[in-house]
C-alpha cells in the first residue's frame, strides 16, 4: 500500500469514528432500551446493506472461516453497542464514549500476540502519551459519576467487544477479499439476530420507540452510524495496522467532548482540555512511519 492510500484509510477511519460517535446523543434523548436500540439499529443497516449489495453485484464470501469470521465480527459488535448503550444511560455519552475508546489497548495487545505486530519507540510513546490524556479526560467525570460502576464496569467491556470485532473484520480478509457491502450485511444481520432474546429479556418495556420522531432518530442512527460510519470503518481496518487503528479511533473520545461542551453545555476543566490535546498529538505520532 502506497503513502496516499495510507494517509486515504487513515483519513476515513478517523472520520468514521467521529460519526459513530455523535451516535450516542441519539442513544441518550430516544426512549428506549439499550439492547433494543442496537437491535434496531443493526436490522436497519441490514436492510440498506442488502439492497446496496444487489445494486452492486457483490457477493458473499465463498470461505467458511471468512463467513464464520464475519459472524463472529457481528456478534461482538452487537454486544460492544448493547452496552455501550448501557454505560451511556449510567454516566453519560461523554465518559462511555471514553471508556469505549479503552479498546486502543486491547487492539494493541491483540496485534502483538496474535499479528506479531511490533511497536516502535514511538508508537510505544505515543500509546502513553494517550494513556495518559484519556485518564485526564476521565478523571473529572470518574470524580462525578463514582457511584455509577456499573456503567464503567459495562463501558470497558463494550471496548473488549469492540476490539474483537475488529480483529474479526481483520482475519476475515486474511481468508478472503471480500467486498464491504457483503461483509457489512453479515456483520449487521448476525449482530440484530443475537440481540432479538436480550431484547426481550432487558427491555421488554421499552422495545418500541412510541413517537415518529423517535423512529426517525432511529432510522438515522442504523443508515448514518452503522451503514456509513462503521462502513468507513471496516474499510479501513484492513488497510492499517491494528495499533494504528486503535491510536485513531482515539478521535472518538475527543469528538465526545467536544459535543459534551458545546451542545450538551457541559463544564470542560482545564486538565481535561489538556487530555484532549495530548490524545491528538499521541494519534500523530501514532500515524508517522519515522
Amino acid at each position: 500500500m502506497n503513502q496516499n492510500q495510507h494517509h486515504y484509510a487513515a483519513g476515513m477511519l478517523v472520520v468514521g469514528c467521529i460519526l459513530f460517535g455523535l451516535g450516542s446523543i441519539i442513544v441518550k434523548f430516544v426512549p428506549i432500551g439499550g439492547y433494543a436500540i442496537a437491535f434496531w439499529r443493526l436490522l436497519i443497516a441490514s436492510g440498506i446493506f442488502w439492497g446496496l449489495m444487489k445494486l452492486k453485484y457483490q457477493h458473499f464470501p465463498k470461505s467458511r472461516k471468512a463467513l464464520l469470521y464475519s459472524c463472529l465480527s457481528g456478534i461482538f459488535l452487537a454486544f460492544d453497542l448493547a452496552f455501550w448503550h448501557e454505560s451511556i444511560y449510567a454516566v453519560g455519552p461523554g465518559i462511555s464514549t471514553l471508556l469505549n475508546s479503552l479498546q486502543i489497548f486491547f487492539l494493541a495487545v491483540i496485534g502483538f500476540i496474535f499479528f506479531s505486530e511490533r511497536q516502535s519507540k514511538l508508537q510505544l510513546f505515543s500509546l502513553v502519551l494517550a494513556m495518559v490524556g484519556v485518564a485526564l479526560i476521565a478523571g473529572e467525570e470518574l470524580q462525578h459519576n463514582i457511584e455509577g460502576i456499573y456503567g464503567i464496569v459495562i463501558g470497558v467491556i463494550s471496548a473488549v467487544m469492540l476490539a474483537a470485532s475488529m480483529v474479526m473484520v481483520k482475519k476475515v480478509h486474511q481468508e478472503e477479499e471480500v467486498a464491504l457491502f457483503p461483509l457489512m450485511l453479515i456483520i449487521s444481520f448476525s449482530g440484530a439476530i443475537v440481540l432479538i432474546i436480550p431484547s426481550l429479556i432487558f427491555n421488554a418495556d421499552k422495545l418500541y420507540p412510541t413517537h415518529f420522531q423517535d423512529w426517525g432518530l432511529i432510522v438515522i442512527y442504523g443508515a448514518i452510524m452503522q451503514c456509513v460510519a462503521w462502513g468507513m470503518i471496516a474499510y479501513a481496518i484492513p488497510l492499517l495496522s491494528l495499533g494504528l487503528t486503535g491510536l485513531l479511533l482515539l478521535s472518538e473520545p475527543v469528538a465526545a467532548l467536544v459535543i459534551d461542551y458545546f451542545y450538551l453545555h457541559k463544564a470542560i476543566n482545564l486538565w481535561q482540555w489538556i487530555g484532549a490535546v495530548l490524545t491528538l498529538f499521541a494519534i500523530y505520532l501514532g500515524s508517522v512511519k519515522r
